[in-house]
């Protein structure tokens, strides 16, 4: 054998034991935990043969606590590029086989790698997380190794997507990064996310809780709104950030990807002419509004189990990806609280961040009241909403299908904030507040209440003022909602609209 064939032969066998991470020992137990390897997850996530992989060979400097007789390349990380439906990424996936994943600054340097390939080039990040935190042996080295790789994600925040998916432990520091990311996944039973783990907690405040209640994907999907999405498998979890990617530009100079449709744009939906109650305090579902409107009835719902009063997620209209934004009149009337605003402005943010035009359907009667909104800041964060929408550039088609009042009305993209088209369905009541409300502020305890109600109802209860004052574009039939809005974005395609200039805004955190 020659000793170019020597060679070969031993760059073969040292990838081949890379591949293996810590051993098949403990691949062994990480599939008897239901979790898959690294590799695996990424071989599921990839365009078959399309990965590359970077630093293969690295390992740790550390020589702490014996660790200088633990090398194994790679050292805990499987970094490269590769693509999903053709599109190039860049990904990262902790080894939980290496040291438990626990991160080094090489690791950290691994990861900083493919976030700096990334912006250079313009791609998607995709993180998959399963790391046992900062490994302990390199003190402040894995602290500074975090802090490396959050200050990329400030950068790259608004210039390429950002994806995380949790799929497995993620506790102390090593939450940030997902946390500064624009979408993160979790896996149902296999994966939880807390600064201080159930035996802190416990130490500190007496309070016994589980990983799971604690910090389980069904807490951070429904409760603390951390999650975006809780898979029930790791599988179903990898196809949800595939369909995710299909909404969502390479970066912040491109537009988002076009998708062939049959449905027709002009396509009517007789049954939108019915399904606002005749009684205003009747509830409906928006969902069905957004599945006639939007193309094939597909819509990828965004923080689904999360402040259910308002629904956000990504649709095609007409073939060009669209943000969705809308109350839900079957949730607690479809009032904005807290947390509601916040997911909404979140979202607002990142489809403005990516150029993907927003569609706002209206059905709002305010805000929700009490001395829980209230001392919990309800103020503050509806002016995220309010403030998310007043500086998004990107087109605005707005329509009020029933409620809109007060200073709900000013938030949910109305004409004064930029709004570029606004339609109203001849049941939308535009107005201060509701007629029952009003007739008492207006007319006193001593009036007749119904004639006074009547009275105001036909004065404001209805898109008529608002349209004569040229707030709306137009009152539309709601059949015709889907050509209307379609036909608006395709006016609209070409917007030019900027802000004034400045370093940066001082959004109400």
């Amino acid at each position: 054998m020659s000793i170019q064939s020597e060679k070969i032969e031993k760059l073969v066998e040292r990838r081949a034991a890379a591949a293996l991470g810590g051993g098949q020992k403990r691949i062994d137990a990480q599939h008897g935990k239901g979790k898959l390897t690294a590799r695996e997850r990424l071989a599921l996530l990839l365009d078959e043969g399309s990965f590359e992989e970077f630093d293969a060979f690295v390992q740790h400097r550390c020589t702490n606590f014996g660790m200088e007789a633990q090398h194994i390349d790679g050292d805990g990380v499987v970094t490269g590029q590769g693509t999903i439906d053709g599109r190039l990424v860049f990904v990262f996936a902790q080894d939980f086989t290496v040291n438990g994943g626990s991160l080094s600054k090489t690791m950290s340097e691994k990861i900083c790698k493919v976030m700096d390939l990334a912006m250079k080039v313009g791609a998607p990040v995709i993180g998959l997380n399963d790391s046992g935190g900062a490994r302990i042996q390199e003190g402040i080295d894995a602290l500074a190794g975090y802090g490396e790789i959050f200050e990329r994600n400030i950068l790259s925040s608004g210039v390429v997507p950002q994806i995380s998916a949790i799929m497995g432990p993620c506790a102390g520091g090593a939450v940030y990064s997902p946390a500064l990311t624009d979408f993160t996944l979790m896996v149902k039973g296999t994966s939880y996310m807390f600064l201080t783990g159930p035996g802190v907690v416990k130490s500190v405040t007496g309070e016994e809780v589980s990983q799971e209640d604690l910090g389980g994907a069904s807490v951070h999907a429904s409760k603390s709104g951390v999650a975006h999405f809780a898979a029930e498998s790791e599988q179903e979890a990898i196809d949800t950030i595939k369909k995710l990617l299909s909404f969502i530009p390479q970066n912040n100079l491109e537009t988002a990807p076009e998708r062939p449709t049959h449905d027709p744009v002009n396509r009517r939906d007789d049954a939108l002419n019915e399904i606002i109650p005749d009684n205003p305090n009747k509830a409906y579902d928006m969902y069905k509004v957004i599945g006639s409107v939007v193309d094939d009835g597909e819509f990828l719902e965004i923080h689904k189990d999360f402040a259910k009063n308002i629904i956000v997620g990504f649709a095609h209209m007409g073939g060009r990806s669209v943000g969705v934004v809308a109350n839900q009149p079957a949730v607690l009337a479809g009032v904005l609280d807290i947390n509601a605003s916040r997911k909404a402005a979140r979202f607002v943010r990142f489809c403005d961040a990516f150029n993907i035009p927003l569609v706002t359907l209206v059905d709002v009667p305010g805000f929700l009241c009490g001395t829980q909104q209230e001392y919990g800041a309800v103020i503050t964060n509806g002016a995220k909403l309010l403030y998310a929408y007043g500086e998004a550039t990107v087109p605005k088609v707005t329509v009020t299908l029933r409620k809109s009042y007060g200073g709900a009305h000013i938030v949910m993209s109305c004409k004064q904030l930029r709004g570029d088209i606004n339609y109203a369905w001849p049941s939308a009541n535009i107005a201060v507040m509701g007629a029952e409300g009003a007739a008492g502020v207006l007319y006193g305890k001593d009036a007749d209440p119904e004639a006074r109600k009547a009275e105001y109802e036909k004065l404001f209860c209805n898109p008529w003022q608002a349209a004569q004052k040229g707030y709306i574009e137009d009152v539309i039939e709601p059949r015709n909602t889907r050509f209307r809005i379609i036909r608006a974005l395709a006016v609209l395609d070409g917007k030019r609209q900027e802000i004034p200039a400045k370093k940066h805004d001082n959004l109400p955190l």
